[in-house]
């Protein structure tokens, strides 16, 4: 849609606010710290190895502004790089075992150094042991073997971790894909409850959060749809993907019982891969990898996930074919998804944190399914209101915005286009926007 359209669509009028109060219409909403959202915004990133340079992972986070990076001991990364990475962006790092590793040791002495510079915001366990079988103690085990060797890994990890001064404060991350378990060890639970017929022990302490890899496709929903990334990333059993329910809820592969999906709803979790290739199905473009990449971080965290790392930074040399998936090629080139990312990081930009958010009183109207948004705070008092949509098939919608109190004015931003306010409302309490499949941001000046 082009800038002239948006502006176009984008109206305002006077409206009888006491009518509008008396209909008892306005929702009132808590708003979610600016901070705490870009916190949530995370990536996958090989640093300064695998056709990374320390250099280059430099300026693509300075660009992006992301907050965090998947890392580990697996690529060899020194952790004096992730060191100076942190200095000079501030960027913090979830640290790992990653694919087939056991040394717990060795994570151990990585992390130390990250938690002292206050660089670390988590320990992650064995990265997809379906795919990577693990060795520990002399054992083999995941894939399609027995999975206590990973089970017992991850709970000698946690106790590692918990009894280190400098570490025991930290959250531990369980294992991804902990739903391929092939034998009933336990691993969909945090923590193993009493009767659940596990093989190993209730009470085995596994981690403090779930990590999912809930890619927003799959080979059973393929192509486009409509809500693509909210429903990629919900925690009931509807969801399309490998998500939640599926690793945590009643495991996919031999369907053990976990949690229930009122227990799924507000259970602590996190997701340490997902994102979707240029080239998917034959229609999945960069324009539209970038915006659903923007609708991906909202729907993920109103959806109740913390922390969320898409795959990838930048193309690596030794996996060519995984460019499709991330924000730079392999020149360092940014993709559409990079500097549309930078748009919005730019637009929402605030480095303190919100004390206490407060509460806005406002609705949509004239809206889908299709449609969501999220209440922010900046740390100085400024609402900015992010609504948007997820109409990849479906034709774009006219919505109405209505505040149940009226700002002194109203800034209109559009990440896919700039920085720059696109409009400018004064004296009105109602927006008017057409949305089709990226956010919008409604910043208000005071409220009267």
């Amino acid at each position: 849609m082009s800038l002239v359209l948006a502006i176009l669509f984008i109206t305002s009028f006077a409206a009888s606010l006491q009518d509008e109060m008396q209909a008892h219409h306005f929702e009132k909403v808590k708003a979610k710290s600016n901070s705490e959202f870009l916190n949530s915004l995370g990536v996958v990133s090989s640093v300064s190895r695998r056709g990374e340079t320390l250099s280059g992972t430099i300026e693509c986070i300075e660009y992006t502004a992301l907050r965090w990076i998947r890392a580990g001991y697996e690529s060899d990364i020194p952790v004096d790089d992730l060191l100076e990475l942190n200095r000079v962006t501030g960027v913090k790092f979830s640290y790992g075992l990653l694919s087939g590793g056991s040394d717990i040791e060795r994570l151990i002495n990585g992390a130390k150094p990250l938690a002292e510079q206050e660089a670390l915001i988590a320990i992650e366990g064995a990265n997809e042991p379906n795919n990577w079988e693990v060795n520990y103690k002399g054992e083999n085990g995941g894939g399609s073997k027995s999975w206590i060797p990973v089970a017992r890994l991850q709970q000698d990890l946690y106790k590692r971790v918990k009894s280190e001064p400098v570490l025991q404060e930290i959250p531990v991350w369980s294992i991804s894909e902990n739903g391929a378990q092939t034998d009933n060890t336990g691993l969909q639970f945090l923590s193993i409850p009493l009767n659940a017929g596990t093989l190993m022990p209730a009470g085995t302490k596994y981690a403090d959060f779930a990590n999912c890899h809930n890619y927003i496709t799959h080979p059973s929903w393929p192509g486009l749809h409509d809500n693509q990334t909210w429903r990629s990333s919900g925690s009931g059993n509807d969801v399309p993907v490998d998500g939640l329910y599926g690793n945590y809820g009643k495991t996919w592969r031999n369907k053990f019982k976990g949690y229930s999906e009122a227990e799924l709803d507000s259970l602590p979790r996190v997701t340490t891969e997902t994102g979707i290739a240029v080239g998917q199905d034959d229609v999945v473009t960069e324009e539209l990898q970038a915006r659903l990449y923007l609708d991906l971080y909202l729907s993920q965290f109103k959806r109740g996930w913390k922390y969320t790392a898409i795959y990838l930074l930048k193309g690596r040399a030794d996996e060519p074919a995984h460019e499709a998936f991330a924000f730079y090629k392999l020149d360092y080139t940014p993709k559409k998804a990079a500097d549309y990312l930078h748009n919005f990081t730019r637009i929402l930009a605030d480095d303190k944190e919100t004390e206490e958010p407060g509460w806005l009183e406002y609705k949509l109207s004239n809206h889908s399914e299709n449609i969501h948004d999220l209440l922010l705070q900046r740390s100085d008092g400024v609402y900015q209101l992010v609504i948007w949509g997820e109409n990849f098939v479906s034709p774009a919608e006219r919505i109405k915005v209505t505040f149940g109190t009226k700002p002194q004015g109203i800034k209109v931003y559009n990440p896919i286009s700039g920085t720059a306010p696109i409009g400018l409302l004064t004296d009105v309490n109602e927006v008017k926007l057409e949305l089709s499949n990226h956010p919008y941001i409604l910043e208000l000046e005071e409220l009267e």
